[in-house]
């Protein structure tokens, strides 16, 4: 007990060390400084483990603030990722909030709505057309259409759907589907443009067959001892008929060309047979046709029946825009400076010339009225199946000159 009072209070402790204490009382005391102990230790106790607790805490809160930080970033990071889908979908979207007020326009509902200068923030900045199209795909759902103007005063076809958000808020999507409308009108004009292409072949292949015979029975009469009239009338009906079988023929090679039937051709016979099977329609018109002197022996590997039609294609070009008493050159020469070597094949006139060199060969090209300008396109395509080219120039003392190349040999 003295050893106590010392530690509490030195003065003290000389004191009660020199008076007598009674047992109960030092018994006393000694309990309660042992409890005081006691629970000074479990005090400590607590207060460590409080600390321990703070300690943990501190990390949980360390840690759940890092996770709130990468859920942050993340979400920041979706919403850039949300809103550069946003800014690159070409759809248009607009994200019209309650009141009216548009939280949302992303550049492509702004280009289809191309007659506002500004982007809109409110409904009411809009077009009234717009805003009634968009009020009728609200009420009544689907897919709704409007012809609107651009900034250019073009029409432009666009379409809106609506879908609904939370808080009564409204996603309209926006479409341009002008150029999907051209398309599929184009699409449809195609398809009907194929229906009468298969049907003008198929017409063109019911004509030609009863051709060939009338052709024969024409030929048979020419050749009988006819007086001058009668014969005259044959010469016309053969004119007629090989023109009718040239356009025949121009309609079937234009829609449908199948594989070439290639083998040895004479140039020089070749010219010859186009010169007397197209004699009949040359004195029809009064023109003269010539076949160059002195050709040389050229021989080409082709297909002798698209050749044939190729050179009555032009002869038959030519006839209609060669006055009466004029004439067409049929001629040909190899050329060496290439290789392969090619033979080349010329077709001249004393016409008026060609007008429009550039678009000659282009399908329903022609400045006859009802003509179907297909001749010269069938030219092209049949000289280019050879492998060969065909070009046309007008002559410098006037005229127009065809000239057809396609290479010498056998292409195998």
């Amino acid at each position: 007990m003295a050893k106590l009072l010392l530690k509490l209070h030195p003065d003290m402790a000389t004191t009660v060390a020199s008076q007598p204490v009674p047992v109960v009382v030092e018994r006393t005391l000694t309990h309660a400084f042992t409890r005081f102990t006691e629970a000074a230790q479990s005090l400590e106790r607590s207060y460590h483990q409080l600390e321990l607790e703070v300690i943990r805490l501190r990390q949980q809160l360390e840690e759940r603030n890092a996770e709130l930080a990468r859920s942050l970033e993340e979400n920041r990071r979706i919403k850039d990722s949300l809103y550069q889908v946003l800014e690159g979908m070409p759809c248009g979207v607009m994200v019209a909030e309650r009141g009216g007020r548009l939280s949302v326009v992303n550049p492509a509902a702004a280009r289809v709505l191309g007659a506002i200068e500004q982007v809109p923030t409110e409904l009411s900045q809009l077009p009234f057309g717009v805003v009634a199209l968009l009020e009728a795909a609200r009420e009544r759902q689907g897919e709704w259409e409007l012809e609107i103007p651009s900034l250019t005063n073009e029409l432009r076809s666009v379409t809106v759907r609506h879908a609904s958000l939370a808080d009564h808020a409204s996603v309209f999507i926006v479409q341009d589907v002008t150029e999907r409308k051209r398309c599929a009108q184009q699409r449809e004009r195609l398809e009907r443009q194929r229906a009468l292409a298969e049907m003008a072949a198929v017409l063109a292949h019911e004509i030609r067959n009863p051709l060939g015979s009338l052709e024969v029975f024409a030929g048979l009469l020419a050749e009988c001892d006819l007086e001058a009239e009668p014969r005259s009338w044959v010469e016309h009906l053969q004119a007629g008929l090989r023109t009718l079988a040239a356009t025949a023929n121009n309609v079937l090679h234009f829609h449908n060309l199948p594989a070439l039937e290639r083998a040895p051709i004479d140039l020089h016979q070749l010219l010859g047979w186009v010169r007397d099977f197209f004699l009949p329609v040359a004195k029809q018109s009064g023109v003269e046709l010539r076949v160059g002197d002195g050709l040389p022996a050229i021989e080409v590997y082709a297909d002798r029946h698209r050749l044939e039609q190729v050179l009555l294609n032009l002869a038959i070009n030519s006839v209609r825009f060669v006055p009466a008493g004029g004439w067409i050159l049929f001629s040909a020469k190899v050329d060496k400076s290439v290789s392969p070597a090619e033979a080349e094949i010329e077709v001249a006139d004393s016409g008026a010339g060609i007008a429009n060199l550039e678009r000659i060969f282009d399908a329903g090209y022609t400045t006859r009225p009802g003509s179907p300008g297909l001749g010269l396109t069938v030219c092209k395509t049949i000289v280019e199946q050879h492998g060969g080219t065909i070009r046309a120039a007008n002559g410098s003392a006037g005229g127009a000159i065809f000239t057809v190349r396609v290479p010498m040999g056998d292409p195998q």
